[in-house]
């Protein structure tokens, strides 16, 4: 199934969603790092890279659920892509949860804050394999022509 929402002819879901896995991937290893090495800078590094995690992950699930929307009712990509959008939902909630945490002391954040990030962590890898199953698997978001000869989606009819 072809995205309903594009730029540039590729759905804009999967280009989005790059930013808040590395931004919220990294805070979760700067906050370990800071943790680790008791260099506190890294804690306030993880707090405002959970903050633009957020945020862009907010602004990923729109394009996204609109393209749910669309898949036919009944098939396995219509479940796996409601799977998908209850754990992408609850990761950046788990870390958001993790930085309203830490707002008053973001270099100090209590252990309840790391932990809340671990698990936004582990739902992040786990969302990852149910997106990766749509489009990998089921080729959800996918030109119905792709190919590895494929034209150039910036210049077809």
């Amino acid at each position: 199934m072809e995205s309903r929402v594009k730029i540039l002819g590729h759905g804009t879901h999967p280009i989005l969603v790059a930013l808040p896995i590395g931004l919220l991937a990294s805070a979760l290893g700067f906050d370990l790092l800071g943790l680790i090495t008791g260099d506190k800078k890294w804690r306030q590094v993880a707090f405002w890279n959970m903050l633009a995690g957020c945020l862009s992950g907010w602004a990923s699930m729109l394009p996204g659920a609109v393209d749910w929307w669309f898949l036919p009712r009944g098939t396995r990509a219509k479940r796996v892509g409601l799977i998908h959008a209850i754990i992408g939902d609850t990761t950046v909630n788990l870390f958001f949860a993790s930085w309203l945490l830490r707002r008053s002391d973001p270099e100090n954040p209590p252990v309840k804050a790391t932990v809340l990030a671990l698990l936004g962590g582990a739902a992040l890898g786990a969302v990852g394999w149910f997106g990766g199953e749509l489009v990998q698997r089921m080729g959800v978001s996918v030109h119905p022509g792709a190919s590895l000869d494929a034209p150039n989606s910036l210049f077809e009819d």
